[in-house]
């Protein structure tokens, strides 16, 4: 019984012990939800307010992004956003030559060719891309979120009904058994683009209160950016499908409501 007393000492700092445990584990940070990007973009425009949800998936890593606005007939009506170094024509890691990357002006026709020609501005070097020149606004543009975002904003024509809210992102590197790094040895654009872009889209009628909308993918774009064609074979593109987890987009229609302040 002389012993009692510390076994009883011995228990109750083994039980506390797994009591701490137990919590710090509901608390750890790897249990919390992933941040979450707000972008503010068309802050100026006077239509119908929209909002893109956008949750990464298992293979999201730094992928390029655009989003627009198009017609029913898949006339290009506006940007809503555009990632900051498509959009301004200049990456952040540009130049190796001195040993270290460096940022510069590059040229990324296979990064986006899908939306590149939907907004159809051609460049002196025949490329349908903004440059450093002739930058897109940064109203519509920004950094690349790296976790899970929101887009609010706004549409230009306050009359607008019946639209499709459309999205092209693409990720480097991403190879696999099909896009491989030797698939087209002397086509230097494929090797940035690896897997093809993807482009999904949503439609939004207003006239049936159809306000909301799941985007779905609806093809892929030219493997080295030679057209703007929309090609519908999905069946070899693989972890491309599961950058994304998944895109929401809503439009409230309400033309008067402000948008709050970004927190990018």
């Amino acid at each position: 019984m002389k012993n009692l007393p510390i076994a009883v000492s011995v228990m109750t700092g083994i039980l506390l012990i797994v009591f701490l445990t137990r919590c710090q584990s509901k608390t750890s940070p790897t249990d919390a939800a992933p941040a979450q990007e707000t972008i503010i973009t068309n802050q100026e425009e006077k239509g119908p307010l929209i909002t893109i949800e956008f949750e990464k998936g298992k293979y999201h890593n730094h992928p390029l992004m655009a989003v627009w606005i198009e017609d029913t007939s898949g006339r290009f009506i506006q940007n809503i956003y555009v990632a900051e170094s498509i959009a301004k024509g200049v990456f952040r890691h540009a130049d190796n030559s001195r040993g270290q990357w460096m940022p510069g002006e590059i040229r990324r026709p296979a990064a986006l060719p899908y939306w590149g020609h939907k907004w159809g501005i051609k460049a002196e070097d025949g490329l349908y891309l903004p440059t450093s020149k002739n930058p897109l606004p940064d109203a519509v543009s920004g950094p690349t979120p790296q976790n899970n975002f929101i887009i609010q904003s706004r549409l230009a024509d306050t009359a607008l009904q019946v639209f499709r809210v459309m999205l092209e992102i693409n990720q480097s590197w991403d190879w696999n058994e099909y896009w491989t790094n030797n698939k087209f040895p002397d086509d230097q654009e494929y090797k940035t683009s690896s897997q093809p872009a993807l482009v999904y889209s949503a439609t939004i009628d207003l006239t049936r209160d159809v306000r909301e909308a799941e985007m779905q993918v609806i093809g892929r774009s030219h493997y080295s950016g030679k057209d703007g064609n929309l090609y519908n074979d999905l069946a070899t593109m693989t972890t491309a499908l599961q950058i994304a987890r998944s895109v929401k987009v809503t439009c409230q229609g309400d033309a008067a409501k402000s948008l709050p302040s970004p927190s990018r």
